[in-house]
């Protein structure tokens, strides 16, 4: 998955605005305690933060 398909993805999810926040202040289990945003920064891939996030939000099947 590439980094802007991602980004795609939580904007349609959360909507533009709380996308970003969210992306930078939850913190999520899955990647190790990180937020979306260290995890990205840390090198993990779009798609495994994707996971991440799917893991732990009621993502519509049209997104996962």
């Amino acid at each position: 998955m590439r980094l802007t398909e991602f980004w795609r993805r939580m904007n349609a999810h959360f909507g533009e605005t709380y996308a970003e926040s969210w992306a930078r202040d939850y913190v999520l289990a899955p990647l190790g305690g990180r937020t979306v945003v260290q995890a990205l920064a840390d090198g993990e891939s779009a798609k495994t933060v994707w996971r991440a996030v799917c893991q732990v939000e009621d993502v519509s099947s049209k997104l996962r």
